[in-house]
């Protein structure tokens, strides 16, 4: 027994050893969309405080494209050591296994959970010269002109791309979809009054909101959110079945060592709860998680099973 227990330690030496030694470089933040989106302002703030508590810098890399899928594989395909991680969003991590059968990683199999960030609910926005100031005329008004309207996403796949397919579904609508490599562009086109309506991260538009920039209809959520009280929520605009919550979360290659994990969660978490970061995301409505490795992969397992459903449900294919 006594031998045993002498092998076990040893064998447990190097992981420790390493996990106090980590970091000796620059760590690389990969975001899989556009600068300006959900992902990117997560991804930002949560490494922003990396060189305090883990005493080396990271570096943000954008890394868009095929919804995340692309910086996804990538992060699942790199070394197991800690120095390349992944901050995505809810397409990346259980939407894309729903609806690509052609997806070349494995959310659940190929990614060590670090943390889930942050949660928001989506909203519905729509240009600023579009004629209708809630739900009931946006629905009105798309069926007085069938297949006229254009809404915009972040991405095939992405939950403001399904939301709006519940919505055409629940609403017996007609729309054209424009998938974009992310949300900031998306967003732009509906300032620019290039498109007509969306489902964006509440987070991603709340100040383009309170600036005039974009309507905004209703928050997808039971209840009103207090960043935006006056904007209904979508129980009270008589669509109930468009409650869904975003999130954005951080992940590994699979394999990195449980040490290395460790230290990194200990660092975003701590980065996320710090006052001027919770603040800064409360501000533009996001709400701050910042959990353990092990509720973020319980999570993010079951939002994969729960995406599945609604995708073949809805009958729903990619495009």
């Amino acid at each position: 027994m006594k031998i045993f227990f002498a092998a076990a330690a040893l064998s447990l030496a190097p992981l420790v050893a390493f996990g106090q030694a980590f970091p000796n470089k620059p760590i690389k933040v990969i975001i899989p969309f556009v600068a300006g989106g959900s992902s990117d302002i997560v991804g930002r703030a949560i490494s922003s405080k990396f060189q305090e508590f883990l005493g080396q810098p990271a570096v943000v890399e954008n890394k868009p494209g095929a919804n995340g899928s692309i910086a996804a594989e990538f992060v699942a395909k790199s070394d197991p050591d800690g120095y390349t991680v992944l901050v995505g969003s809810i397409g990346v991590f259980s939407i894309n296994a729903a609806l690509f059968k052609d997806l070349r990683y494995n959310p659940v199999r190929d990614f060590a959970p670090i943390t889930l960030a942050v949660t928001t609910p989506n909203i519905l926005i729509t240009k600023p010269t579009l004629p209708v100031s809630n739900v009931k005329e946006l629905v009105e008004y798309a069926k007085k002109n069938p297949g006229k309207l254009a809404y915009c996403s972040s991405g095939t796949g992405s939950s403001d791309h399904l939301t709006g397919e519940v919505f055409k579904q629940t609403a017996d609508v007609t729309a054209v979809h424009v998938p974009y490599k992310g949300g900031a562009a998306c967003q732009t086109d509906i300032m620019g009054n290039q498109v007509d309506f969306s489902f964006q991260n509440l987070g991603a538009v709340t100040n383009y909101i309170k600036a005039g920039k974009m309507k905004a209809l209703a928050v997808t959520a039971p209840a009103r959110h207090p960043g935006l009280p006056d904007v209904p929520n979508v129980k009270e605009a008589g669509f109930g079945d468009l409650i869904v919550t975003s999130w954005q979360a951080a992940a590994a290659p699979a394999k990195t060592p449980p040490a290395v994990i460790a230290r990194l969660n200990d660092a975003m978490v701590k980065t996320m709860r710090s006052p001027e970061v919770r603040e800064r995301m409360s501000g533009i409505g996001f709400d701050v998680v910042a959990g353990t490795p092990d509720e973020f992969g319980k999570f993010m397992k079951a939002e994969v099973d729960r995406w599945t459903t609604v995708v073949q449900k809805g009958g729903i294919k990619a495009e």
